[in-house]
């Protein structure tokens, strides 16, 4: 949860009429969130995390504004011609998005405001800056176009926000404190990101610290550049969009900017929502209730979408073009269920008796193990996060399409499992010391690329075998095959095929029912040679998914 500090009068004069404090507790508990407390005319109220569109007061209050019943007028975007290029950023921060705001009429607490939504966008939505950053500048202090590019640290040269005395990029991570705190998050990257403007003066280096000369905002700023940068465009839009709507709540109108990137331009910000169809009888299944389509529509409307078509059985909608945490149909469903109220749902059992039982797939494996236990293989359990070194590189075969992880605390660990087959055999690699042979396997999920889902990929039941002794040849392990398949009353078929983790000629593809379900054979030395196994090896991997349509 994140707190949003912010004061009951302002709070009633953005909803457009008068909450008690008793009702506005009401409505956020229903809503999902907390008033953890009122002092006078302060509030101190529990956003969770997910929602940092309602980090603000204005934010928050458009979202209740809506939720009563009240219509919140569109943002509107003015045109200009203020510019931005990208040239030549670091690899590790190549995206940028910007808007100008003008009309502010800022005091003390309004600065504050500011800084306070900054901050919380860039340590929630923005992950403590490991997505992005947002930047803010006095516009009357800069001159356009502006341009976002990187340099070596040494050759940064500015005074940091509310620092005495002119730094390098180098120095500002060992010397201020903002930039101690955020050290870790470029001090191993080759250049770092400034922003410039056409005198060539820096206004910041993101993701660290503003310039205190161009980055310093105060009661006598009245017009403002927001910039926001980090790795990935969408996530930056969207805290982009969430930062101007702070501003908007204080006075502010929007400019847009466009942003060069020599190969295509942009125009920003948006303020665009996702169209989406969603299902009456989708929604009733959901939540149990029989709402009419109507009444759906009322209740979206309450969460501040925007329906533009429907029919008896659906509707067609543009979702709130301020909302992060919307990515399937069933988020749309969890706003409309709020909105209904979870304490109006009728509370009913269901008129039908099961009785629960172990899983097919679970029943496989358990099956399967017991078998090779009863070989003489110990079951192993491996990680499911792991390194492209480790699943590509050493088992000798090109990377395909995996999924990948972001930043990770340990820097050995960039993606998910593809495949079972190199994990045991690095279970080898660090018990070399033990006693041979070494007749190990394992039955767990691994995760592929699969674009058809809504999450662009999808888990796989494995099972891999792998047998090391001295002797250990191609027919050891395929007795191991027969006695499986056989015991389970599956028929295959062995193809030749060529896999480079594999010696040529003796490996062989697994082929049911005309369909490729795995590999085996005996695992080729350069493989060995990779993890440091001196001993010769067999290996097996199966699609258990694949074979038993799990």
């Amino acid at each position: 949860m994140v707190i949003l500090e912010t004061e009951h009068k302002q709070l009633n004069k953005i909803i457009g009429r008068k909450l008690e404090i008793k009702e506005l507790e009401e409505i956020l508990f229903s809503l999902g969130y907390e008033l953890e407390s009122a002092e006078g005319d302060k509030l101190r109220i529990d956003i969770t995390t997910e929602r940092p569109d309602l980090l603000s007061t204005y934010g928050l209050g458009r979202a209740l504004r809506a939720y009563l019943g009240n219509k919140n007028d569109e943002i509107k975007i003015n045109k200009s011609n203020y510019k931005v290029n990208v040239k030549q950023p670091a690899k590790e921060w190549m995206n940028t998005a910007a808007a100008v705001v003008k009309g502010l009429k800022l005091d003390d607490e309004k600065i504050r405001e500011i800084i306070r939504v900054q901050e919380k966008i860039g340590g929630t939505f923005l992950r403590n800056r490991k997505k992005g950053a947002i930047g803010v500048y006095p516009l009357e202090k800069i001159k356009f176009p502006i341009t976002f590019t990187a340099e070596k640290p040494e050759k940064i040269k500015f005074r940091p926000l509310e620092y005495q005395k002119e730094i390098n990029g180098k120095e500002i991570l060992e010397k201020h404190a903002t930039g101690m705190k955020y050290k870790h998050l470029l001090e191993k990257w080759e250049k770092y990101p400034i922003f410039t403007d056409s005198k060539n003066k820096i206004l910041s280096m993101p993701p660290i610290i503003n310039s205190h000369e161009l980055g310093r905002v105060d009661e006598k700023t009245t017009e403002v550049f927001v910039e926001v940068s980090g790795r990935e465009l969408k996530t930056i839009d969207m805290a982009l969009n969430v930062m101007i709507s702070a501003l908007v709540g204080i006075g502010g109108k929007i400019y847009s900017v466009e942003v060069n990137y020599g190969n295509k331009k942009i125009t920003t910000p948006e303020f665009k929502g996702e169209k989406r169809t969603i299902k009456t009888e989708y929604v009733n299944k959901i939540i149990g209730t029989e709402l009419k389509t109507n009444e759906v529509k009322k209740l979206l409307e309450k969460m501040n979408h925007k329906v533009v078509s429907s029919n008896p059985n659906s509707l067609t909608i543009i979702t709130d073009p301020l909302r992060t945490d919307i990515w399937h149909d069933i988020d749309i469903v969890d706003d409309i269920a709020r909105a209904y109220g979870f304490n109006n749902l009728e509370l009913r059992m269901k008129n039908v008796e099961s009785t629960g039982e172990t899983t097919r797939s679970v029943k496989v494996k358990e099956e399967i193990s017991k078998l090779l236990i009863g070989l003489g293989y110990q079951e192993c359990f491996t990680l499911m996060l792991t390194n492209k070194e480790t699943q590509f590189e050493k088992m000798n075969i090109k990377e395909p399409g995996y999924v990948k992880l972001g930043t990770t605390v340990e820097q050995g660990i960039n993606m998910i499992r593809q495949w079972l087959l190199p994990e045991l055999i690095r279970v080898l690699e660090n018990n070399r010391s033990a006693e041979y042979p070494q007749k190990i396997f394992e039955i767990s999920h691994t995760t592929v690329i699969d674009n058809t889902k809504d999450v662009g990929c999808r888990d796989v039941l494995k099972l891999s075998i792998v047998n090391c002794h001295s002797n250990v040849n191609f027919t050891e392990m395929k007795q191991v095959l027969d006695y499986l398949f056989n015991t389970l009353g599956i028929q295959y078929e062995l193809t030749e095929v060529e896999h480079e983790s594999f010696i040529k000629g003796r490996n062989a593809k697994i082929k049911h029912n005309n369909e490729y379900i795995g590999n085996f054979g005996e695992i080729n030395p350069k493989v060995l040679e990779n993890f440091g196994i001196e001993m010769p090896c067999t290996g097996l991997e199966i699609n258990l998914t694949e074979l038993f349509r799990l």
